[in-house]
């Protein structure tokens, strides 16, 4: 396992420093922070932020981006989860979508992409968890079947979040008829699919709360050219995992609950009673511990490792815990919740109550990642 303890740098501080004051300014007084990844998709805030240098932070300076450390990303990262700031527009393509052209993407898909995500201009969705597969995603039933210069993919997704708003989907496929592959893993491919196609079809999943940010993307035959393949035909299951790692364990896996746990104490940390109070220093401990390994995994990923276990545990422990923080702190309130009420934590309080059930299972649920820990433990003893 790879959790070095580590600390931040006199510049990763510098850093901190400088993109709070920014937010200080630049959010409103009354600003409502979002809960984690769950930020407002906003694409004027994301281009104050890449022209910042703060969007694709991790990309090459060749290809438009900084060249910054997975640390100092994780550094500006937590600031804006922190303040619940509205970076949906650009957050799949910052997190996850660049570090796989960089991996595996060929040199014209890097040079067209790149500096589009480092602008700002570029947003991209996850095509993954489809209605029978959920996050068993070595049962996609979406296919991909080669015709002249390209592929025609058929099939549907679901919990698609920003489908209706972004540009492009990186969409999981089977190329290889399982039958043919063996492998349930085998056979899979990624292609980058534009969301605009006449041959996408893109319908919003309402949730429980009234948003509509998760959709339903049907893929009614559309083509695909081969320079949109991402990777290597058949090595989709490969790529998926390794991208992981940088979806898994970040600051976004564990601070959906910061704002909550802020206006808590803001309400009643002035003169708390024993409870409120050992409710304030628990989930304050807790808090820190987790951040320290989503830290360790930063660092771990800028020395060129691939810790995708240790992604997946900081994700199970991360997530888990943000639910258990919104009980406790209803618990500890003692009150009735009121979705209009006085305060920011009556409101973040009603909001967190209807989505924390979905924390535990977008990307990955808490089973399929104690799986994945379970057979590497097993395998290394």
């Amino acid at each position: 396992m790879i959790f070095e303890p580590t600390a931040l740098s006199a510049d990763e501080e510098k850093l901190r420093d400088e993109v709070r004051g920014f937010l200080a300014e630049t959010l409103p007084p009354d600003f409502r922070p979002g809960l984690g990844l769950g930020g407002r998709h906003d694409p004027e805030f994301t281009r104050t932020l890449a022209q910042r240098g703060w969007v694709g932070m991790s990309i090459p300076t060749r290809y438009g981006g900084a060249g910054a450390s997975t640390v100092r990303r994780f550094v500006v990262i937590e600031e804006l989860l922190a303040a619940g700031a509205p970076i949906a527009a650009h957050w799949i393509a910052e997190r996850q979508s660049a570090p796989a052209f960089l991996r595996f993407g060929t040199e014209e898909q890097r040079e067209w992409f790149l500096p589009r995500i480092a602008a700002g201009e570029c947003w991209f969705s996850l095509g993954m968890s489809e209605p029978d597969a959920g996050s068993d995603l070595a049962s996609v039933r979406t296919t991909a079947t080669p015709v002249e210069g390209g592929w025609r993919a058929s099939g549907t997704k679901v919990w698609t979040t920003n489908a209706h708003l972004n540009h492009f989907a990186a969409m999981l496929c089977r190329t290889t008829p399982q039958a043919e592959a063996g492998d349930r893993h085998a056979g899979l491919s990624q292609l980058i699919v534009d969301l605009a196609d006449e041959d996408v079809h893109v319908s919003p999943i309402p949730l429980i709360d009234g948003e509509e940010h998760v959709n339903e993307v049907v893929l009614d035959g559309v083509f695909v050219p081969d320079e949109r393949v991402l990777g290597e035909v058949g090595q989709g299951w490969a790529q998926v995992t390794a991208e992981l790692a940088h979806e898994r364990s970040g600051p976004d896996r564990y601070l959906s609950i910061l704002g909550l746990y802020r206006a808590f104490v803001d309400v009643y940390g002035r003169d708390p009673d024993d409870a409120r109070a050992a409710a304030i220093g628990r989930i304050g401990a807790q808090l820190w511990t987790i951040r320290q390994l989503s830290l360790a995994v930063a660092r771990s990923l800028d020395q060129g490792e691939a810790p995708a276990v240790e992604a997946s545990l900081v994700k199970d422990i991360g997530t888990t815990f943000e639910q258990q923080v919104v009980e406790a702190l209803r618990d500890a309130a003692g009150g009735e919740i009121d979705p209009d009420g006085p305060t920011m934590f009556d409101r973040l309080l009603a909001e967190c109550v209807l989505n924390a059930p979905t924390w535990t299972l977008r990307g990955g649920t808490t089973e399929v990642l104690r799986g994945i820990a379970a057979k590497a433990l097993t395998k290394g003893s």
